[in-house]
């Protein structure tokens, strides 16, 4: 950041109101700002959502779901906020799914020195090894922190969750960002569950809950795709979402900052 010219940039994307997305913001005084959800957060309004609302030329959701989650967030009306879709589901595959083929969405197992664990995660692991002992094929979407070796057992997905959850006809994981995404595509989710995870209702709307092994054994055989209507709640309208992002960041960057009016 040090580095960086504020003479170089038109505008400043947020995706949060905590400590670091204020520290840039402060240091880019002049430019406009607009706030994009690209990760769930929870129903509750920010530490610093107040100092930012004033800059604050436009803000972007993907899903009217997250629209609600997000206007809590930032503190503003949810009419402030253009629900413009994932841009990364513009080309969303169509399902193949091979027989028997679950996919295990994991965490992060384990804390370590660049985070900490998700609950629920080693219910997840005791799960993946039934589904296995069932006679399940078990594909991994690793995580970007997660631990490899603790899923050395299973094949792992290179191609990442989503590109992955086309061929697996289950997906089993802790809920989260990546939960909207695959139901998308229409593979089945199963959420584990633990007492002190706490995640917006609507990612849960997206899943079949189990907090035991038994029960994500069962829940995997009786869970099914979303509805239509689920769906345009949950993940939002698909196939112009890139378009309709950039073009909601060009109208923030050509208006004055704080032209909305938040309160």
């Amino acid at each position: 950041m040090d580095e960086a010219n504020p003479d170089d940039y038109d505008l400043l994307v947020v995706n949060g109101a905590e400590e670091w997305p204020l520290e840039v913001a402060e240091e880019f005084q002049e430019l406009p700002i607009v706030a994009s959800s690209t990760a769930y957060l929870r129903p509750e309004e920010a530490e610093h959502a107040e100092r930012l609302r004033p800059r604050l030329a436009g803000i972007t959701a993907s899903s009217p779901a997250e629209r609600e989650t997000f206007a809590v967030y930032f503190g503003v009306p949810e009419e402030d906020i253009d629900v413009v879709g994932v841009p990364e589901l513009d080309d969303t595959p169509d399902w193949s799914p091979e027989p028997e083929t679950v996919l295990i969405l994991t965490s992060v197992t384990h804390p370590d020195e660049t985070g900490g664990a998700a609950p629920g995660t080693e219910l997840l692991l005791e799960a993946a090894h039934a589904l296995d002992e069932e006679g399940y094929d078990i594909l991994v979407g690793l995580h970007p922190r997660e631990d490899e070796s603790l899923w050395n057992d299973f094949d792992i997905a290179q191609e990442g969750s989503v590109e992955a959850s086309v061929r697996a006809s289950r997906a089993v994981g802790i809920p989260g960002t990546v939960f909207p995404r695959i139901a998308a595509v229409g593979t089945p989710l199963v959420a584990v569950m633990d007492s002190e995870l706490e995640v917006p209702e609507y990612l849960l709307s997206t899943a079949e809950t189990a907090e035991t092994v038994d029960e994500v054994l069962a829940a995997v055989d009786g869970a099914q795709p979303l509805s239509q209507e689920a769906l345009d709640y949950v993940v939002g309208p698909l196939g112009a979402a890139a378009e309709q992002l950039v073009d909601a960041w060009e109208h923030a960057a050509a208006v004055d900052p704080g032209e909305l009016d938040h309160d």
